[in-house]
């Protein structure tokens, strides 16, 4: 597989949250072509389940979306040092007023290998309790939080009611982990 070379790179837009970078790049037969990536932080997503198999779920306003939607605790990694872990238990207690003594790598990904350099790691976090509410602000203020068995979370997804990526992938490997333990 040849490896396109890039020639030239420049940032076109940099945003508060996106930058977008144009790249000239060739694959060393003369030709050239353009590709615009946008340059992301990667962020974090938590499966948080407690000892009754429940996992909580928010729901926020998403603005690209134009409208609520129903999703595992998560944030950005803009946090200068921040391990991924780190910043899971940090949004954690930030979103939802919960702390976990356990947390766990579920898996990694990549949110559009094709556009972004954004990658998202998912956690199951365990081993909960309540800590003090946090001040949230902005379309945060409105959170709303449930907890949901995590076969009925898994059933939303099959319906298409629970329609976000990290969360879709987060709730399915948490049952197929589930699914395997009970097959021993």
């Amino acid at each position: 597989m040849i490896i396109p070379k890039v020639l030239e790179s420049r940032t076109e837009y940099a945003g508060k949250i996106v930058s977008i970078r144009r790249d000239k790049l060739t694959r060393g037969d003369g030709n050239t072509f353009i590709r615009e990536t946008a340059v992301a932080s990667d962020a974090v997503g938590i499966v948080a389940m407690d000892d009754r198999g429940r996992i909580l779920l928010i729901r926020q306003y998403r603005h690209p979306m134009g409208r609520p939607v129903w999703e595992i605790p998560a944030g950005r990694m803009d946090v200068e040092g921040e391990k991924p872990e780190e910043t899971a238990l940090r949004e954690l207690r930030e979103e939802t007023d919960t702390e976990a003594s356990s947390i766990q790598l579920l898996t990694l990904f990549l949110n559009s290998a094709g556009w972004t350099t954004e990658k998202t790691y998912v956690y199951l976090a365990k081993g909960l309790k309540d800590v003090p509410e946090f001040k949230r602000e902005n379309e945060e203020a409105d959170i709303e939080k449930e907890w949901v068995p995590l076969k009925e979370a898994a059933e939303r997804v099959k319906s298409g009611e629970i329609d976000d990526a990290k969360t879709v992938i987060g709730i399915l490997m948490t049952d197929s982990m589930g699914r395997q333990s009970e097959n021993k």
